[in-house]
């Protein structure tokens, strides 16, 4: 957190233009001159971007990690934006104003804020109800400290043991990532070992048993293998975990990380691009993508202009971020309740995946022993998904009427 927050807690107006919207601007119009300088010249980059001790960077990579860093960054400042809100509707401002050395502290401690570029009573409370320990003094110094605040005319008990502000911070964005990662990345990977892709089978992968039967091949992500609806429910149990964890509001969160999961899809889906995967049926639209020999299906070698799939959803993600970042500035307006706009995200990313399934070559379709469905995997958790959604929106909106 920052040293010096003097302008985070005056109540001045917020950026007309955050710079997040800068990044997704200029990243999205240089993937569009790649888009079109591929549809000009049939030609593609190298899927290697650089070397890196040795050791092959590819762009796949570099896009989906860029993607998930600028969708926390977005979230991060969603949060950013409750942490003041609830601040600044609860401290008053005679609190905001008064400088640090209006409370009776030892010199020492006087020194330690100065150095930290804390001046004021706002900023101490501020941080103090974020959490104690971003003020880096022992624990006899903090003891020493919340006595004095206590003592201070203004001061809610409450503020100095559980801050109502305390549950936005943003730093629990880049705290609880690392968790909603690992957990999304084993669940992305599980999702795929039980429906492998068709394409698998040249690696000698037509069925989960394969996978099992050879576990090396389990942890072998080179080749490919992530499932995106694993991966969500490994991020909303790792969300899930953290919240409990640190004592925050669930759904509120949720509400937050899908606008940034939105995001960070719509640019790592990029990452397909550059692999020359992730591409539809044969085509002729002005808009067909040059697939290179070696990355055809089988079935499909003499074929060389397909659908980019790719696009497609990823210009259904930035729609689905469009339409949340809507709702989130509109929320009280249209009287959302916790979660709703999670369950928007699941109900508009299962419609996209329905649709996108139409045009993809490469799913597994459903087998129930013997019998086989004309229903991919993916096809079918979409509706699944979409109908929860909609079931529970409408449940708990009948039962908050009722009550």
């Amino acid at each position: 957190m920052s040293k010096a927050i003097d302008a985070e807690l005056k109540p001045v107006r917020r950026p007309k233009i955050e710079l997040y919207w800068v990044i997704i601007v200029v990243w999205a119009a240089a993937l569009a001159v790649l888009f079109g300088y591929h549809l000009w010249t049939n030609e593609m980059p190298s899927p290697e971007a650089f070397s890196l001790l040795g050791l092959p960077v590819y762009w796949y990579g570099i896009l989906i990690v860029g993607g998930i860093s600028l969708g926390a960054f977005v979230v991060s400042r969603l949060a950013w934006e409750r942490w003041r809100r609830a601040f600044l509707a609860v401290v008053p401002d005679e609190l905001m104003t008064m400088p640090v050395t209006a409370v009776s502290l030892p010199e020492s401690i006087q020194t330690k804020l100065s150095k930290q570029g804390v001046p004021t009573v706002g900023e101490l409370l501020l941080l103090w109800g974020s959490d104690p320990r971003n003020l880096r003094l022992k624990d006899e110094e903090r003891d020493e400290l919340k006595t004095a605040l206590a003592e201070l005319p203004n001061v809610d008990p409450v503020w100095l043991e559980e801050a109502p502000w305390r549950v936005w911070n943003p730093d629990f964005v880049w705290n609880g990532i690392i968790i909603c990662l690992i957990l999304g990345l084993i669940g992305a990977r599980l999702y795929h070992v039980f429906t492998p892709s068709p394409s698998m089978a040249a690696l000698g992968i037509e069925s989960a048993r394969d996978y099992f039967q050879n576990p090396q091949l389990l942890f072998n992500l080179r080749n490919g293998g992530l499932g995106i609806y694993g991966g969500l429910a490994g991020g909303a149990l790792g969300l899930f975990y953290f919240t409990w964890r640190n004592r925050l509001p669930l759904l509120p969160w949720a509400d937050m990380a899908a606008v940034g999961v939105a995001l960070g899809q719509a640019f790592g889906r990029w990452g397909n691009f550059m692999n020359q995967e992730l591409y539809g049926r044969p085509t002729d639209v002005p808009w067909a993508i040059y697939i290179d020999p070696v990355h055809r299906l089988q079935s499909f070698a003499d074929f060389s202009y397909f659908h980019p799939a790719f696009l497609y959803e990823s210009l259904w993600n930035f729609l689905t971020f469009g339409l949340l970042m809507l709702l989130w500035r509109r929320r009280a307006r249209v009287r959302l309740l916790d979660g709703e706009m999670t369950a928007v995200y699941l109900i508009m990313y299962a419609i996209g995946r329905t649709l996108l399934e139409t045009v993809r070559l490469d799913s597994r379709v459903v087998s129930l022993g013997s019998v086989q469905l004309p229903l991919a995997w993916a096809t079918l958790v979409s509706l699944l998904v979409a109908l929860s959604m909609v079931l529970w929106i409408v449940v708990r909106r009948w039962r908050v009427r009722a009550s």
